[in-house]
């Protein structure tokens, strides 16, 4: 039935001619049978926008328009709010002043509804317009993921009151206070952010829940009595996964499918016991999904390489990098290329992670024995055209996917290492002969992901410091003049971040005859890639300083996932250049006296590179590289002793030269403290480490402690 705003708002239509009388007969008629208002109908038509109606209302009515993201609620406000009460009524309480509170409604409430918000605050009511999306989003931010469903399960939750189903609409089923609609808000939440996994975290006094959104993890704010459901919440994810609700003390893994909307999610779920409870990841792959390789981020140049490489008749095509760099997704671009009627194609995985209509796809279930030596056994008995291995682990597994691809099959695989040129002696070190390497492998390619830029707030950033534009310049061989630097300031689309999603950078190795010959003489793999780099190859790096310049991404996310930049010439006269310290690390992280890592004060031989500019190295007469050794060392820095005086904040390049045998540790340092010793005439430098990996810094602490 039309209320009375819904005539005030078609009044301000006709008036602003946005609409005719005609074109609102049928409007009003609906509004007669149907619960919506006359904003709803016109926004599901997209006739007006949301904000123009606000606008019209607010000239009418003399109602303010706020934008919420701009305000802050003070805690006692919100404290006299039930989240019951806002949510249920669809407001968010902003300032209480004498015994009238401000509320912001995305329509204005009827008299009816007014007095009965009054019954329950006891306090008088004072209207404000703003968006639905800024109030949804600002009711969760203050009071939480899913307050109103905690506060009305909280007297009566029993775990026996949980439902399963095969596969189950977790939009519809968020009507009922339970823990079922609980968990399905925390889902649905993961899926409008855009989250690839979902993080239920217990500790002692309270339970965390994180999204990994972009490849980060960020804090959704829940109400801290989430911590008295954590075993209810927990016992239904097993149930939807079909998991032994029973068995707390064990690692689980399960699966389920939820449906959103149109569209079907497979969820991976994964339990593991903590002292506090067990903590629960969900990772959100969707069922299907359009694998092109033209959206991977791939140059032109790169592309074409892509589609020659992939029409070979046979030989092996190695995808490298960490877990999590997309290497699967871009393994399932190719395999979509390849996806004809004329071709049979089966893949061997763990786990599966999408699914692929006309191809055969295997789980890999070592535990029953069928792991990927056994499954690349069994498929050549299935006649296949093309073949893929999730993963090549051991000596049996490579050995038979080179008999495969020797005896006339593409096949794809994966490797876990740093580069390109380092899955030649990934291979070399498990075991396989050169000569096998060099006649079966086609390419190797190495890959990373970057966060790309918001597109809505992205902007140049003329602030970029001069040494950092001639860094870019120089690894990809143009004038500084021709870099710019674009980023995103941070909006309500990209959850002010400044970033909305993410590409791949590729390094693509092609094991052409010289790269062969190089295989077969054991060559150590920094030196095939300085002849990759000689023979036309653009490392991680250069591709990701060609995305930077294209607006694509920041100097920033290519730095954290890619090594300084190498060349052909040798070590001692090559230059580089400064950039700018990342923002999260502390000046004095160094210098503090509460150490996360134990020191050793041992000599380690250490070789370090100043970037610097050219003209500033040749005034000086500086050489870039000097040998030196360490004073001491842990793993988040180290202090060493030079002839030179470093300024405070300038970067290095460090090679650490552990005496364990293994290849020296790469990475970038900060100068954080530089101390004169007058008698000996040097100067003690002490840095802390930039990029650093997770391994390195493992390594690092170990041997410290096995020094100490």
């Amino acid at each position: 039935m039309a209320k009375k705003i819904d005539l005030i708002l078609s009044e301000a239509l006709k008036e602003k001619g946005l609409l005719s009388s005609e074109d609102l007969k049928p409007l009003l008629a609906e509004l007669e049978s149907s619960d919506k208002n006359l904003k709803q109908i016109l926004m599901s038509r997209n006739l007006i926008s949301e904000k123009e109606i606000l606008s019209l209302l607010a000239q009418k009515l003399k109602i303010e328009v706020l934008d919420l993201k701009d305000l802050t609620v003070e805690k006692q406000v919100l404290e006299k709010v039930p989240a019951r009460v806002a949510l249920y009524y669809n407001f968010l309480p902003l300032k209480i002043k004498e015994n009238i509170i401000t509320i912001a409604v995305d329509y204005p409430l009827d008299i009816k509804i007014q007095d009965e918000i009054r019954t329950q605050l006891g306090l008088e009511i004072n209207l404000v317009l703003a968006t639905q999306k800024d109030i949804q989003e600002s009711l969760k931010r203050y009071y939480g993921l899913a307050a109103d469903t905690l506060e009305k399960i909280a007297p009566h939750v029993k775990e026996s009151s949980l439902i399963s189903e095969a596969v189950e609409d977790i939009e519809k089923l968020a009507s009922d206070a339970s823990v079922v609609k609980l968990v399905n808000q925390i889902i649905l939440e993961g899926w409008k952010k855009r989250a690839t996994d979902i993080h239920i975290e217990p500790y002692r006094d309270k339970v965390v829940l994180r999204y990994r959104i972009d490849g980060i993890l960020y804090d959704a704010n829940v109400p801290a009595e989430i911590k008295q459901f954590l075993n209810p919440i927990i016992s239904r994810i097993k149930i939807m996964s079909n998991l032994n609700i029973v068995e707390r003390r064990l690692p689980q893994d399960g699966r389920a499918i939820v449906k959103v909307q149109n569209e079907v999610l497979d969820l991976r779920i994964s339990t593991m016991p903590t002292p506090f409870g067990e903590s629960v990841v969900v990772r959100i792959l969707p069922t299907q999904m359009l694998f092109n390789l033209e959206k991977l981020g791939l140059s032109k140049k790169d592309l074409q390489v892509f589609e020659n490489l992939i029409l070979k008749p046979h030989g092996i095509i190695f995808v490298t990098g960490p877990t999590g760099s997309g290497k699967t997704t871009t393994l399932y671009a190719c395999l979509n290329r390849l996806n004809t009627k004329d071709r049979k194609i089966i893949t061997l995985e763990d786990p599966i992670e999408y699914e692929m209509p006309g191809i055969t796809q295997i789980q890999v279930m070592p535990e029953i024995g069928l792991d990927f030596a056994r499954g690349l056994r069994s498929i050549l008995r299935h006649d296949p055209d093309v073949i893929m291995v999730g993963e090549v682990r051991d000596l049996e597994t490579a050995q038979t996917a080179i008999r495969v691809a020797l005896t006339g099959h593409l096949v794809f695989s994966t490797l876990h290492t740093n580069d390109a040129a380092s899955g030649i002696t990934r291979l070399l070190d498990i075991g396989v002969e050169p000569y096998l390497v060099a006649s079966s492998v086609e390419a190797f390619i190495a890959q990373r992901l970057l966060r790309v830029n918001c597109l809505d707030c992205k902007s140049e950033d003329t602030q970029v410091p001069l040494e950092l534009k001639e860094l870019i310049a120089q690894d990809l061989k143009i004038k500084p003049q021709e870099v710019r630097v674009y980023r995103g300031k941070g909006c309500p689309n990209c959850n002010f971040t400044g970033f909305l999603g993410r590409t791949a950078i590729y390094e693509i190795l092609l094991v052409d005859g010289v790269i062969k010959d190089l295989i077969l003489k054991k060559t150590p793999s920094s030196r095939i890639k300085k002849v990759g780099i000689s023979r036309g190859m653009r490392t991680l790096r250069q591709d990701g300083w060609q995305k930077v310049i294209l607006g694509i991404t920041t100097p920033e996310e290519v730095m954290k996932v890619t090594a300084a930049q190498e060349t052909v010439e040798s070590e001692t006269k090559t230059s580089a250049y400064a950039f700018p310290m990342p923002p999260e690390l502390p000046a004095g992280a160094l210098s503090s006296e509460r150490r996360s890592y134990p020191r050793l004060k041992n000599k380690v031989n250490i070789r370090y590179r100043v970037f610097k500019t050219e003209k500033e190295l040749i005034e000086r007469g500086f050489k870039p590289e000097n040998l030196t050794v360490t004073k001491n060392i842990s793993a988040s820095g180290l202090l060493f002793v030079t002839n030179e005086a470093l300024s405070v904040g300038v970067i290095l390049e460090l090679k650490i030269e552990l005496p364990d045998g293994e290849e020296p540790i790469e990475c970038l340092a900060r100068v954080v403290r530089v101390e004169e010793n007058i008698e000996e005439e040097n100067y003690n430098i002490a840095v802390c480490f930039l990029d650093i990996t997770s391994a390195q810094r493992i390594r690092l602490n170990k041997y410290v402690e096995m020094e100490i």
